[in-house]
């Protein structure tokens, strides 16, 4: 990936942040935004930029047009997925990320760029939701969608696997037997199935859709501390995979020791002074020492 991109080299995607919410917009919109190694590369960079830009307090996805985003664009030369068919992977070689370009599935770079971000991600599902596009959104926080989406894990369908680390996600979100169904048949479902099977938070009308993520995400951005929420986001997904509560006990017990001593202190003289809090400790300066704990 090229680490030197800037918001005006993205050819995919688009970057604009307005009181401090970042719109991430899946832009190929004459293609239903279907997804390509160009957008991956984007969408790792953007990430990743989006985790340390001083500016970006919350992060909203949606895409251009009618389509969130329709899948792999499967009219590529070659093997459609980027990946090196002379080579022969082992699981021992996928120890080492780095050295596995040409084997490692794209969207898992990006879902896992999304799992890292120390800022929370919002997805404004506003149209079909398939493949990727579905695993995509399963990595992100909060799921909006309007009642024009559709979902659908088509992999089975299409003789490969699920991606995107979604095995890991989606069972997380909806339950295993909830996952199987619609990972086995590979079915395409609405937004009312998506609701009831709790893969998304609510469904709004689509001229709704944006105005409630971005409420949302306003929300957030004007009343929480920073650190707060990007430690609270990273302990939730770890801590609740852990073996044992007593690995949650431990972080829990640093985050607050630190952050008692910063940004505590001004959410309690806040609170009893009845006023807005102004929480001093910024993302780049102000993780405790421990962090990343893993």
């Amino acid at each position: 990936m090229n680490s030197d991109y800037k918001a005006t080299d993205y050819k995919t995607i688009e970057y604009q942040v307005d009181n401090k919410i970042l719109t991430l917009l899946l832009n190929r919109p004459e293609v239903m935004n279907a997804y390509t190694i160009e957008m991956c590369n984007e969408l790792v960079h953007a990430f990743n930029r989006a985790s340390d830009d001083a500016d970006v307090s919350v992060v909203v996805v949606t895409g251009a047009g009618r389509a969130f985003c329709a899948g792999m664009d499967l009219s590529a030369e070659g093997n459609v997925f980027g990946l090196d068919e002379n080579r022969t992977p082992t699981l021992d070689e996928m120890q080492s990320f780095e050295e596995m370009d040409g084997v490692r599935d794209s969207a898992g770079k990006v879902t896992l760029a999304i799992y890292d971000c120390k800022k929370p991600v919002i997805g404004a599902i506003n149209g079909a939701a398939v493949g990727v596009g579905a695993t995509m959104a399963c990595a992100m926080d909060i799921r909006l969608a309007s009642d024009k989406a559709r979902f659908g894990f088509v992999f089975t369908k299409i003789g490969i696997v699920p991606e995107g680390c979604s095995t890991w996600f989606l069972p997380r979100i909806v339950g295993m037997q909830q996952s199987l169904k619609w990972m086995l048949t590979g079915d395409i479902f609405d937004a009312a199935e998506a609701y009831q099977g709790g893969l998304v938070l609510e469904v709004c009308a689509p001229d709704t859709l944006l105005p409630k993520a971005y409420e949302m995400a306003q929300k957030i951005a004007d009343n929480t501390a920073p650190v707060s929420v990007a430690l609270t986001r990273q302990m939730l997904y770890r801590n609740s995979a852990a073996e044992h509560p007593d690995q949650a006990h431990k972080v829990e017990s640093l985050a607050v020791f630190y952050t008692s001593q910063q940004d505590g202190k001004e959410g309690v003289a806040s609170f009893l002074e009845k006023r807005q809090a102004n929480f001093p400790a910024k993302i780049a300066t102000g993780m405790p020492p421990f962090f990343p704990w893993w």
